[in-house]
């Protein structure tokens, strides 16, 4: 094949995402070869275009369909099958080439995987992609990391593919070795925290002041009209008006409550603890997912410990409804406050060189966690870039102290109702501690001095301290006069 007919990208993995992303480069005006192990596949995936795309089963036919440097994008499930593409791909491409995860892995493999490959001579790069199959196919968020010179390679391809804020393409590089993914990662735990929330909301809404569904629809959807406007509010107004043909109920009453997840929100509350930073709005988020898959457990507890009739929740719902959106507004805001000070600690200690103004900039389009309060992160970063924490902003400084009554307000009466909201518990909490300028951690100290002799720090002191607190223990049992 001469080298000006061969394609100019390559897709490994031919499932909805790969399709709808090579489609998409396509329509840039780009010619595309695609592999699978799927006859199937590539079949249905030479129909689409058959004009720009090319599909193969046989992976040196595909790689030697594309032009060099040849760019080769694996989406493939995380884990050992892409070490196991990898391997293949080596045997067949040329050095110098580039090979690109488009994946959900894990940044600790992508360190690895960066390493080897660049011994090897290949240019690497992990990059997350969100969007879901709309956004592969008509423009979504990508985080490439890795390989400076091979990003820049690709980075026509990638802006032009790339949905769209303001013009600007939502895409960037990322950073050294493995930021891509470890930017996706923690976007991915936002995005468990936000879906939790909305699902606690869902519960008071049914549960505690009885809405009807048609009622909960108008909810969401006067919330996505206003400042709480974003893609996950967007299609939970949706799911509150999809009926199957025939049906009179909501597919949504038919759906089992057992939650699933691929990892990556369990990722994020591992990376972060590695770093010793909380982020419990998502760690919780994590834990409840968790916890819907003990179906029968929960039932057992349902039955044992019933939750007895309260008073009304409430004697104006539109009042109340109004006092929850603040509340919303509260969480949603610590949601994004504790994953963007991740990626500034994870910048700090794994010196990706992140920028966060830019993550924030292209996480306005495309992506999963998209949404207006963005564009109040992005202007946060562009008046400070070494922010460490969104809090201390002065403009959400200001939107977070006006939505604390709503807070307070919830967090009593989801507590008062027996009514589950952990998320926006743990959002209030951390913020009451984010605020506490004396901690009671001194005292988890003293005990872990005592049982471990960990020893201790003194205010005004420098060094380390241990008492013997046994020794002669003067324990003072009355009250000071």
């Amino acid at each position: 094949m001469k080298e000006e007919s061969k394609s100019a990208f390559g897709m490994i993995g031919l499932g909805t995402m790969g399709s709808n992303l090579l489609l998409n480069i396509v329509d840039q005006g780009y010619s595309c070869s695609g592999y699978d192990i799927s006859p199937q596949k590539v079949v249905t995936l030479n129909e689409l275009n058959p004009e720009a795309i090319h599909g193969f089963t046989d992976l040196k036919e595909f790689v030697m369909s594309l032009s060099s440097p040849r760019i080769v994008m694996m989406l493939v499930p995380a884990g050992a099958i892409v070490d196991s593409v990898i391997e293949e791909l080596l045997a067949v491409l040329d050095k110098g080439d580039i090979i690109i995860d488009g994946g959900n892995s894990h940044f600790i493999d992508t360190d690895r995987r960066f390493k080897y490959l660049e011994e090897k001579g290949y240019h690497f790069i992990g990059m997350g992609v969100s969007g879901g199959e709309s956004g592969a196919r008509n423009g979504p968020s990508m985080m490439p990391g890795g390989d400076k010179q091979a990003y820049e390679a690709i980075k026509p391809i990638l802006t032009k593919i790339a949905a769209k804020v303001n013009g600007e393409p939502t895409v960037a590089y990322m950073g050294e070795r493995s930021a891509g993914h470890f930017v996706k990662m923690v976007h991915n735990g936002i995005e468990y925290a936000l879906m939790q929330l909305i699902s606690e909301t869902y519960e008071v809404l049914k549960h505690g002041l009885e809405l009807t569904d048609e009622e909960i629809y108008e909810v969401y959807k006067t919330w996505n009209d206003g400042r709480l406007q974003s893609y996950l509010l967007e299609i939970t107004r949706d799911i509150f008006a999809f009926k199957e043909d025939g049906s009179k109920h909501l597919l949504l009453n038919d759906i089992k409550d057992e939650a699933k997840a691929k990892g990556t929100g369990k990722w994020t509350s591992q990376a972060a603890m590695d770093l010793n930073l909380p982020v419990p709005i998502i760690d919780i988020s994590v834990s409840m997912r968790d916890l819907s898959k003990y179906k029968d457990l929960r039932t057992k507890g349902a039955e044992l410990y019933p939750n007895p009739k309260a008073e009304p929740y409430s004697d104006d719902n539109a009042k109340y409804i109004a006092s929850m959106e603040e509340a919303f507004y509260f969480a949603m805001v610590s949601a994004y406050a504790q994953g963007m000070h991740l990626l500034y600690r994870a910048n700090e200690d794994y010196k990706y060189d992140l920028d966060l103004g830019v993550i924030a900039k292209i996480w306005r389009g495309g992506c999963i966690i998209r949404s207006a309060f963005l564009e109040d992160i992005y202007a946060a970063y562009k008046k400070n870039p070494e922010l460490e924490h969104i809090f201390l902003d002065e403009d959400i400084h200001q939107s977070v102290v006006n939505s604390i009554p709503g807070i307070r307000t919830f967090v009593s009466d989801v507590a008062k109702h027996g009514i589950a909201a952990p998320a926006f518990c743990v959002s209030l909490s951390y913020f009451d501690n984010f605020r506490n300028k004396e901690m009671p951690a001194n005292l988890i100290q003293a005990q872990r001095d005592f049982f471990g002799s960990h020893t201790y720090e003194l205010k005004g002191k420098t060094g380390v301290f241990h008492t013997d607190w046994e020794e002669d223990p003067k324990v003072n049992t009355e009250a000071d006069s």
